[in-house]
């Protein structure tokens, strides 16, 4: 990303990709990318990996603490140990030391992200940074829908089929290629009479289980998602949870045709 005639720093680029900055500023930067798109898909993968660690380690942050933790009970452990102290110490040293002489030290094993989840916050980042595009809010337009579907069905490893929502009121303006933990997402825009959008994300799905639509509301948008192999889908819209599910499941039967 050299530009050397650009007046916004890589470091105020990651602040808006952490929601970090002023709402004045996040505006400003915000216009400047409407003009670079380079930028703009790079903000768009940041935004998607600060996505996957909060579905993966978000839940730590909410653990209540643990009652082998209390302050009182710890102090009475160490008042109860005796003898045995140097005991557990040379125990402990000699499992560190087995630890690192084989080059790795056992953690604790890491709960498995809920791929449904991990999909809806990839794809709410997606729709925040494309929404507001002017200029550059689709990668291939709607005109081009058949090179569209195609490409992104080759790049994707299936045959997509890109649902019709005029009848819902939002018609089809086109839809981009996006990284996605290092594999290809699909990410169609419609837009309504009133220029209001909505997207719709998907990509490669292997988890197993019947449909069942959840939800994820976050500052005014609403995120609808499913998993149905061989693909999950995120519908993000500006709307309430009822209008934002009953487009879901428009397009979850259109799918399904």
């Amino acid at each position: 990303m050299s530009d050397p005639d650009r007046d916004i720093a890589d470091a105020e680029l990651h602040s808006f990709a952490d929601d970090a900055l002023s709402p004045e500023r996040a505006a400003a930067v915000a216009a400047w990318l409407a003009a670079h798109p380079a930028e703009t898909a790079a903000v768009a993968a940041w935004r998607a990996q600060n996505a996957r660690l909060r579905a993966a380690y978000d839940a730590f942050a909410t653990e209540p603490l643990s009652a082998r933790l209390d302050p009182r009970r710890l102090a009475a452990a160490r008042r109860r140990r005796t003898l045995g102290r140097a005991a557990l110490l040379a125990a402990g040293l000699a499992l560190f030391a087995i630890g690192f002489g084989t080059g790795r030290l056992l953690l604790p094993a890491q709960p498995t992200a809920d791929a449904g989840r991990t999909l809806a916050v990839e794809a709410m980042s997606a729709h925040r940074v494309y929404v507001t595009e002017v200029r550059h809010p689709v990668e291939v337009p709607a005109s081009e829908e058949a090179h569209l579907v195609a490409w992104l069905s080759r790049r994707l490893g299936q045959p997509l089929k890109v649902p019709d929502l005029t009848e819902r009121g939002y018609r089809l303006i086109g839809g981009r290629l996006l990284p996605s933990n290092a594999q290809p997402a699909a990410h169609f825009m419609y837009e309504d009479a009133g220029k209001k959008r909505l997207t719709l994300y998907l990509r490669a799905s292997s988890e197993p289980g019947e449909v069942a639509f959840r939800i994820l509301e976050e500052a005014g948008f609403t995120a609808v998602y499913w998993l149905d192999r061989p693909f999950g889908y995120a519908l993000i819209a500006e709307a309430p949870r009822d209008i934002a599910l009953g487009l879901a499941r428009a397009i979850h039967a259109q799918l399904e045709q």
